[in-house]
């Protein structure tokens, strides 16, 4: 009876977010393919835009930003606290799309949260990038989104934050893992934090992508401990 119980409160967990199995299914399926490959380039962004707040927070200045297509990126400042700054981008970029995540599941600002990331793309493009790339991608990106805000359903912009929210979600941890676990010789956040803190390149890296499956337990655990499955009146109010 007990299992019974437990198999039918499993079938209404799955039922009720449907949504986001399928999202998750369809970015694993897609994962090494082209298509996913702008969402990825994305979340660099998100990461080195974490690195510009702590910049700004700790009281830095920043030069210049750029990202690439082959999924790398960096940030020029001046002053701040450099392990806040070096700490903010994997982290950063984690809670970022943790938040994202949360509030396309529980909030009905769907499109206002669209419209801010397009906001902040374009202003960031204005004043520190200048590459090409970057300057394409981010017009190009902030330009997409505010159109999906402005034109599209709340239902599209809520699924094109989720689709953002749990790529985060995948992309942090593998990216933490291969930058400064795999590869430890690269020029990553933890590198250059071992250099100035002490430490091994590995421990900072362990460290990062512990914390970074400790955050993503909790945010599941939290976000989907009740039903948010767009419903019919949702859509119809879209």
């Amino acid at each position: 009876m007990i299992s019974l119980i437990g198999w039918a409160v499993a079938w209404i967990h799955i039922k009720s977010h449907w949504t986001l199995w399928l999202i998750t299914l369809v970015i694993f399926g897609l994962w090494s393919s082209p298509i996913i490959v702008p969402v990825k380039i994305f979340i660099v962004f998100l990461h080195e835009f974490s690195h510009v707040l702590a910049t700004w927070l700790t009281g830095g200045k920043v030069m210049a930003l750029s990202i690439s297509a082959q999924q790398g990126g960096a940030v020029t400042s001046q002053g701040g606290n450099s392990f806040i700054i070096a700490s903010a981008g994997y982290l950063g970029s984690l809670i970022l799309g943790a938040m994202i995540f949360i509030l396309a599941l529980r909030a009905q600002i769907d499109r206002w949260v669209v419209a801010c990331l397009g906001g902040i793309m374009l202003i960031l493009t204005l004043f520190y990038i200048r590459d090409l790339f970057s300057v394409a991608f981010c017009v190009v990106g902030g330009l997409l989104f505010l159109s999906a805000a402005l034109f599209l359903s709340r239902t599209i912009n809520d699924i094109l934050l989720r689709v953002i929210g749990l790529t985060s979600m995948v992309y942090v941890p593998f990216d933490i893992f291969s930058d400064t676990l795999q590869r430890s010789h690269l020029r990553s956040d933890a590198r250059i934090i071992a250099e100035t803190m002490g430490g091994p390149t590995l421990f900072w890296g362990g460290l990062w992508f512990v914390l970074s499956l400790i955050v993503i337990y909790f945010v599941l655990r939290v976000s989907l401990r009740t039903p948010s499955t767009l419903s019919p009146s949702d859509r119809a109010s879209a």
